[in-house]
This record gives C-alpha cells, structure tokens and sequence, in this order.
C-alpha cells in the first residue's frame, strides 16, 4: 500500500513538473536596431587600413632570403607567434616576411619584443613609399 502511494506520488510531481515546464515555453524573435552610421564608420576604417595608406607605418621583417625559407618561415610565424598579421613581399632579388602593420614605433617596439623570442634576427622598419 505504502508502495503504491509513494508511485502514485511520484508520478503526480514528475507530471507536474513536466506540464508546467512545456506550458510556459516561449517563442520571440530578436530584433536587432543599428544605427546606419555603424556601417559608414566600418567602411572609414576598413578604408584606413588598406594596404594603400599603410605604407607610412612601421612593420616588422622576420626574415629575407629564397622563396621556400621564406614560405617555411611565415608558416611558422604564422603558426607559433601569429598574434599580427604576416605576408610574403618579392623585393629583388630576395623573398621578405613582414609582420604587422604599426601606427607607431612604440607599438612596433612592444611587438618586436614578442616576435623576438621565436625570431631573433627580426627588426623593424619602414616601408618605402612607391
């Protein structure tokens, strides 16, 4: 007897639980309102870090030799530091690997600190412009 209270009790508070549950589930949609000045302000910034008008910062090259150690060497940059940016730039007759694109020296000093420790002979400068 006590047995089928204790089930019966049981069964009672696991339905409870599961009608009141299912019975309050909402659904809703969210709405997203952005402002339209967002997508002008990405746009500015996208346009200010092109390639273009990054000639006057500073970069930081980690390597400058033949195209396969070059290719080898931004893949390891790519995969042990690769925190900034790295690309290969043909500059006759050698092969470069650059890092980086840095408004000021000071930021490319605290970058070259961290590109240091896997690339010693790395250093910074800055591009010519053409």
């Amino acid at each position: 007897m006590k047995t089928l209270q204790t089930k019966t009790l049981f069964i009672t508070l696991f339905a409870t639980l599961f009608l009141s549950v299912f019975s309050y589930a909402q659904q809703g949609t969210v709405v997203i309102n952005e402002d339209p000045a967002i997508d002008k302000l990405l746009a500015i910034k996208k346009d200010m870090n092109s390639d273009e008008k990054n000639s006057d910062r500073y970069k930081i090259q980690v390597y400058s030799g033949n195209l396969a150690t070059a290719e080898s060497t931004k893949s390891k940059f790519d995969s042990s530091v690769g925190q900034w940016r790295s690309q290969l730039v043909f500059d006759s007759p050698n092969y470069k690997v650059w890092v980086g694109s840095f408004r000021t020296r000071l930021e490319a000093d605290r970058a070259l600190v961290a590109v240091q420790r896997k690339f010693g002979d790395a250093f910074i400068f800055k591009p010519k412009k053409e």
